[in-house]
């Protein structure tokens, strides 16, 4: 049994390294995404000047790579791994070629669908109570997986956004995995995927000089709702809720309004709540600093309902989620005021 001091120091070992090979493959690998994978400003676009993009690749190879390696030392950690890191590549591959001619939507969904239910099938997680089917919850993850992967896709339009929302995610999973909140596979893994969003960090600052690109944001999703759904099958599903929820309530409600207006949803798009918040007034940095404060918050209300599991502090805490996320997204909706002298 390995003492919770150990844990963190390898966690925080798994974290640097990774972050460390993240950013040497970016400086590697950046010349060919100058030449071979701009991302050419248009109307629905945040930024302003062409800007290579694909900087998911440098994340994922880091973030598999050190997992594969350190989950190695134990083979069954790293055989529970391997399907899920598998679907993550399969995802990178339809990200890498969306990214250079954009894939027809009908493909592109239906291999996300196979991309989750290898996911779904390697966990092999109950969620719910046994009195829901088994076929029910199973259809339930897979709709909760596919649009996990694309929300994560959707709110991947601003510079530092994957950054401040992902890395609180995926470190905060980690340190649940130290405490024995979440199992040592996933949790070693959020550590490696938070240290090469780390390592991404500096070259996607404001104004960013590398986008992510679908090549990283789909994988992305598809690893942290692994996580967040091997989280929940410990019993912590209002954790595993409250930890993306910012990303959920912004995606989701856009959704349902184009929905309502009848929009065609699967086309891009300047309707997110942080876009408005640009429009708005705000800056990328202040909209991406105020997501990271966000999320500390909803961080810290995750380990209340780790700590106090009763369904009165779970019900409280999503109730302070929901309002905390409300009024960040009301803000965002909102003109800044301006005062002339």
């Amino acid at each position: 049994m390995m003492s919770t001091s150990f844990v963190i120091a390898l966690a925080s070992g798994v974290i640097a390294g990774a972050a460390a090979l993240s950013a040497g493959l970016i400086v590697v690998l950046r010349p060919l995404l100058v030449r071979y994978a701009l991302a050419r400003p248009n109307a629905r676009s945040s930024h302003r000047t062409p800007t290579p993009q694909g900087g998911g690749i440098a994340i994922l190879a880091a973030a598999l790579l050190v997992s594969a390696g350190i989950l190695a030392f134990a083979p069954p950690l790293l055989g529970a791994f391997l399907p899920v890191a598998a679907a993550a590549l399969l995802l990178a591959v339809v990200g890498a070629v969306d990214d250079i001619r954009p894939l027809p939507a009908r493909p592109r969904l239906l291999l996300q669908v196979m991309a989750v239910i290898g996911v779904l099938f390697a966990a092999d997680l109950r969620i719910l109570p046994d009195s829901v089917p088994l076929l029910l919850e199973q259809a339930i993850l897979l709709l909760a997986g596919v649009w996990f992967v694309n929300l994560v896709n959707f709110m991947d339009g601003l510079d530092w956004i994957t950054v401040a929302e992902m890395v609180p995610v995926t470190a905060w999973l980690a340190l649940f995995g130290a405490l024995g909140a979440v199992p040592p596979g996933p949790a070693l893994a959020a550590a490696a995927l938070c240290g090469a969003l780390l390592g991404f960090a500096p070259f996607n600052r404001p104004v960013a000089k590398l986008f992510l690109g679908d090549v990283g944001s789909l994988p992305i999703g598809l690893l942290v709702g692994w996580m967040l759904l091997e989280l929940a099958g410990t019993g912590a599903l209002a954790a595993a809720i409250l930890l993306p929820l910012y990303y959920l309530m912004d995606a989701t409600i856009t959704l349902l309004k184009r929905l309502a207006r009848r929009e065609r949803v699967w086309e891009a798009h300047r309707s997110h709540f942080y876009q408005q918040a640009t429009d708005n007034g705000f800056s990328a940095l202040q909209v991406s600093a105020q997501v990271f404060g966000l999320n500390l918050l909803l961080c810290g209300l995750s380990a209340v309902t780790l700590i106090w599991p009763t369904p009165l502090v779970q019900a409280a805490c999503l109730l302070a989620g929901l309002i905390l996320v409300g009024g960040l997204l009301r803000r965002f909706a909102t003109p800044r005021r301006t005062y002339s002298p």
